[in-house]
């Protein structure tokens, strides 16, 4: 028995070896089994030639059954991973149908669709938000990021500023090698390369009484990373004219602090709590009081946070409401903020008549 099962090896590996078709291989060695079959069916028992084969029909039939099995087997399992196969390429090209996200997209986001808060809806409402941040600077640079990495579909970035040496001690989504570039276009570059998924939009230009209107029209929410007055006050004019929150932040030397301004909702606007543009000396710039490098990023970082929860409507908004942070003694404290009846953007006779809801 041996004997002929060596055979039929040998018959198969040397059709392997003559590159014959691989039906005609399993037909060497199949051809010698049968002719075995044959033998001990037809010859009487105690023949030469049944004796050299194994004596009996019965192994030979074992043998056969037993290769009949495995090969119905593996045939079997060939066409249900055929089946499966076909079933997860249909799967994959209706995918993007189905859904909001790509498979990368899902993988990117997990850990945010997993977050009671957050979810798969939430995801989808930043995917669909549209945020416009004033400042590619100390503040900007942190929020720009965070947000691009949260993943919100469009993010619009206005700067007409250039990256100077000095600034990269705290304003860290540009490099040393973006030095004498536009803020607005080496941050657009640094948000691109950390999510493919996202749209940006940076406009290399001053926010002007001319286009602000315009601007923000494109979007559903604005943040201010400004370190001027003059740009605080257009962008919460046109804010509260056009009923949109507006996250603010602000710095000085160890101090931060963050608020969301939003007479839509009840919350005073920025105005309401700064009257007017204090003395130079009682707001320096960081220019000449200094500031501490992580700072910004603690005060952009709280900027995001406030963003991401007022799309994805998670947690405790800060609308009427300011945090402050002080690095220096390592201490948070949290104030009311209220709406001035006289405000002249959003109180009585001001912008107030004109805001619509959002």
């Amino acid at each position: 028995m041996a004997l002929i099962l060596g055979l039929c090896v040998l018959l198969y590996a040397l059709a392997a070896l003559l590159r014959l078709p691989p039906a005609l291989r399993w037909a060497l060695p199949l051809g010698l089994y049968a002719l075995t079959l044959l033998i001990h069916v037809t010859l009487p028992e105690g023949h030469a030639l049944r004796a050299a084969t194994g004596g009996s029909a019965v192994p030979w039939l074992f043998l056969g059954a037993t290769a009949a099995v495995v090969l119905i087997y593996r045939e079997g399992l060939r066409r249900l991973r055929a089946k499966v196969a076909a079933k997860d390429a249909a799967t994959a090209a209706e995918a993007p149908a189905q859904g909001p996200f790509s498979a990368s997209e899902l993988d990117r986001y997990s850990r945010h669709i997993i977050l009671r808060d957050i979810g798969g809806t939430g995801q989808r409402r930043l995917k669909d938000a549209r945020v416009l941040v004033i400042g590619a600077g100390g503040l900007g640079a942190p929020a720009l990021l965070y947000l691009a990495a949260a993943g919100v579909g469009r993010i619009g970035v206005i700067d007409n500023d250039v990256v100077e040496g000095t600034n990269l001690q705290r304003q860290v989504i540009h490099r040393d090698a973006d030095i004498g570039t536009p803020k607005a276009l080496s941050a657009a570059r640094a948000m691109e390369a950390l999510n493919p998924f996202i749209e940006v939009r940076p406009y290399n230009r001053a926010l002007t009484e001319e286009i602000a209107a315009d601007l923000f029209a494109d979007y559903d929410l604005i943040l201010d990373g400004t370190d001027n007055f003059a740009t605080r006050y257009l962008a919460n004019r046109v804010a509260v004219a056009q009923g949109k929150p507006l996250v603010s932040g602000a710095l000085s030397q160890w101090e931060g602090q963050v608020s969301t301004y939003d007479p839509a909702k009840g919350a005073p606007c920025y105005q309401c709590i700064v009257p007017q543009e204090p003395p130079a000396e009682l707001a320096p710039a960081c220019a000449i009081a200094g500031v501490l490098g992580p700072l910004p990023g603690v005060v952009g970082s709280m900027m995001a946070v406030e963003t991401v929860k007022l799309i994805t409507r998670a947690g405790q908004d800060l609308r009427g409401r300011m945090i402050i942070y002080d690095a220096l003694w390592n201490e948070t404290r949290q104030i009311t903020l209220k709406p001035r009846p006289h405000c002249p953007v959003c109180g009585t006779g001001g912008l107030a008549k004109h805001t619509t809801s959002h």
